[in-house]
């Protein structure tokens, strides 16, 4: 046979080739053996000529040939050895250079067969190192190795710089056992923009990010990045090593809530970089007392004002931010300060961006294809299909990526609810129900619980909690009791009651009486976080200064009286950032907090530090009084002292812990000062007032107990000791017994 007709291939490839349209590349291009040795063939659209050069051999470079159609090149090597293409490419205004590599379709197969059945079941909890863009090296090359699934793609391209942005250059490799596409790309960097060209099954060429992309261009770009793999140097081992004993259930918890683009901003406008973040905002919440900062979501997002919770890359680190390793630096140095780092996380939905997972291979891949099942009509997003195996799969490797890659110390999952609720938000007749003719969403309880019990698996001490905001039973439960397994769940029913009654005039307070106490009807039914989060302070509600009602120092007034009610409360605490400054204006996430208020002059810069100084100064003490976190999820914990003062909006409670101290905590929410309450308790001897709200170094009034009371042993409402105290205005005391007669 003549060689040259040997290096043909079938007219109808040929011209599949030229057409980007080839879904088994490999069976055309690449080595092929043929009688006396191999038939080489690589597709190069534009290219001037290309040489072979083999390996370890004294043979000259044989010069391809062109054959069939342009870009097709054909060559006969007479020897097995490996070779590499020298190509000649033309330059714009003349002229050429030269580019050399291995063959891309010279290489076998890459990816595993354990790796391809664990990603099917769902099981592969290390995708990240698995799909998407690994540098490497391969038979001793370097490169990329890129993996995407598109089980109903026809044909599936990498395309970047490296190849003009052509799909038909290099398209991928079919794994037939469940539809995952692989390629290795010869020196290939890190550092390198890519993304996935996809022809659909009905013809449609759709461009899309990787969606195990590890680094992503900031917008308006929307290409994935090379990921490097250069480990980095970690300094926390200590502090993974005793994280499990620092988030116990009986420890303090504060939690810091960040959004990293607002918090502080240049004079120009720039937010702050991860370096700039550690530099500034670390020292500034020990120094607040907090134990927790909580991120806003750090994943690559498309739309700003989304605030991260539409994320499109659930593997990468927003890039306007920084690059991943200095995201790494920045809770590396969090941990290295004593602070825990927890990032919110949303399975719950995910935008509708062409580029995006939807309609991923041209088919309701990651989504339901119902939009009664797969389309969120609050935030016009699309849900994830959570009953597939590879799809959830696909979610709780993101979750433990970001904890065992990032060190993280937990994650809050947001909108629970709407994952649980089949009926989420939609009018009858516009949801289907389960298999059972229920609302629930059996699917989503499996994968959450999937989810819970791989992160308590794998990651020993991290945390999983939940924004909850129904009644579903069990949140915090273990799974073998039937609950869902959250380590802590938001309690959105005190938010509601407590910043309802909050906004009310003191006049009207009486009327609302039940909206502080019934929360502790239920305090103890799940391990709770107290939010006071970014969604309080948006959206024309207001800041927390002026959600209070009155005069400008009734309304510092009544937020330092707030602070001191929520932390003496059963649960953990979540504060966003800025509440701490009695910010007057409502969040901006386009510019920084209202750091001005604190140097305006006085009266008004005593005001602002006064909040500031009391949130500071609750931490403290609640760290360092065990009564008030040691016992949160029991009852034992929390005893009324005074629960029904209707008409003076009085409140007082006594929290308690063994071996410890017990705290009295007295709030007076109208501008009132009550001077002489009488309240039994259960201990004589002296109650030291170790917090006053309304103290004059706050901005208050300085009325008090002057340093604390004494308790006389007679029984008072079915306590064996009573003592007599002031009641300040719009404020809360804290009195810890010291003992004595």
């Amino acid at each position: 046979m003549d060689i040259n007709l040997r290096l043909l291939l079938e007219p109808a490839a040929a011209s599949a080739l030229a057409a980007g349209a080839v879904g088994d590349p490999f069976a055309l291009l690449g080595p092929h053996p043929c009688e006396g040795g191999l038939i080489v063939r690589a597709f190069l659209p534009g290219a001037l000529g290309v040489q072979l050069l083999v390996r370890d051999t004294d043979a000259l470079p044989a010069a391809m040939q062109p054959v069939q159609v342009d870009g097709l090149f054909a060559a006969f090597l007479a020897t097995a050895k490996p070779y590499r293409l020298h190509i000649r490419w033309p330059v714009a205004g003349g002229g050429e250079t030269v580019q050399e590599t291995e063959d891309p379709y010279g290489f076998g197969l890459l990816l595993g067969e354990l790796d391809l059945h664990l990603f099917a079941e769902g099981r592969h909890q290390s995708l990240a190192q698995c799909l998407g863009a690994q540098a490497m090296r391969v038979e001793g090359i370097t490169g990329v190795r890129f993996a995407v699934w598109a089980p109903h793609a026809r044909r599936v391209s990498v395309v970047g710089a490296f190849n003009l942005w052509d799909g038909r250059r290099h398209p991928m490799r079919r794994r037939v056992e469940n539809g995952v596409w692989e390629l290795f790309l010869p020196r290939v960097q890190p550092g390198e923009a890519y993304q996935f060209e996809i022809l659909t099954a009905d013809g449609a060429l759709l461009t899309k990010a990787d969606p195990l992309a590890r680094q992503a261009q900031m917008a308006p770009l929307t290409a994935s990045v090379v990921f490097d793999p250069k480990p980095f140097g970690w300094q926390d081992a200590q502090w993974l090593k005793t994280r499990a004993q620092r988030q116990g259930t009986q420890e303090p918890m504060s939690i810091y809530e960040v959004h990293a683009a607002s918090w502080r901003r240049h004079p120009d406008g720039r937010p702050y970089q991860w370096p700039e973040l550690a530099a500034a905002l670390i020292p500034y919440a020990v120094g607040m007392g907090f134990t927790h900062i909580e991120l806003l979501p750090v994943m690559a997002h498309p739309y700003a004002p989304s605030w991260g919770y539409q994320p499109l890359s659930l593997f990468a680190p927003h890039p306007d931010w920084g690059t991943p390793r200095e995201f790494a630096g920045f809770v590396d140095a969090c941990h290295a300060a004593g602070i825990a780092v927890l990032l919110d996380w949303v399975p719950a939905h995910f935008p509708a961006d062409a580029h995006g997972l939807a309609q991923f291979d041209g088919t309701a891949l990651y989504e339901h294809a119902d939009p009664r099942e797969g389309f969120h009509p609050d935030w016009k997003t699309l849900i994830y299909n959570f009953g597939r195996s590879e799809v959830a799969g696909f979610l709780i490797a993101s979750a433990l990526h970001w904890l065992t890659e990032y060190h993280l110390d937990g994650l809050r999952m947001d909108a629970v609810a709407s994952m649980l609720h089949r009926d989420y938000s939609r009018p009858k007749g516009e949801w289907l129900p389960n298999r059972f003719g229920g609302r629930e969403n059996l699917e989503a309880v499996d994968f959450v619980r999937a989810l819970n019990t791989a992160v308590q698996q794998q990651c020993p001490g991290a945390l999983v909690m939940a924004e909850e905001s129904t009644s579903w039973p069990g949140v915090t439960h273990a799974i073998a009791e039937g609950g869902l397994g959250f380590s802590s769940k938001w309690n959105m029913g005190w938010m509601n009651d407590t910043l309802a009654y909050a906004q009310l005039d003191p006049v009207y307070r009486s009327a609302a009486h039940e909206r502080l106490t019934f929360g502790l009807m239920y305090a103890h039914r799940e391990r709770f976080v107290l939010p006071l989060s970014h969604d309080e302070v948006v959206h024309q509600k207001g800041s927390l200064w002026r959600k209070q009602p009155g005069d400008d120092w009734q309304k510092f007034a009544g937020l330092r009286g707030l602070f001191g009610w929520m932390w003496a409360h059963p649960g953990r605490k979540l504060l966003f950032m800025g509440g701490e400054l009695a910010q007057k204006a409502e969040w901006n996430h386009d510019s920084e907090l209202g750091w001005a208020a604190l140097a305006e002059a006085a009266p008004q810069n005593t005001l602002h530090r006064g909040v500031q100084q009391v949130v500071r100064d609750l931490n403290h003490l609640y760290r360092t009084l065990p009564a008030l976190h040691a016992q949160d999820d029991v009852p034992q914990g929390f005893e009324w002292r005074l629960v029904d003062a209707r008409q003076q909006s009085l409140f007082a409670f006594c929290r308690f812990a063994p071996d410890a101290a017990p705290v009295l905590v007295v709030s007076n929410f109208t501008p009132l000062p009550r001077l002489a309450v009488m309240l039994g308790v259960p201990l004589a001897g002296r109650w030291r007032e170790v917090f006053n709200s309304d103290a004059g170094h706050y901005g208050g009034s300085g009325c008090g107990n002057l340093g604390g009371v004494v308790a006389e042993a007679r029984p008072h409402h079915g306590q064996p000791a009573r003592l007599t105290l002031a009641a300040p205005p719009l404020a809360t005391v804290w009195l810890v017994w010291e003992g004595g007669a």
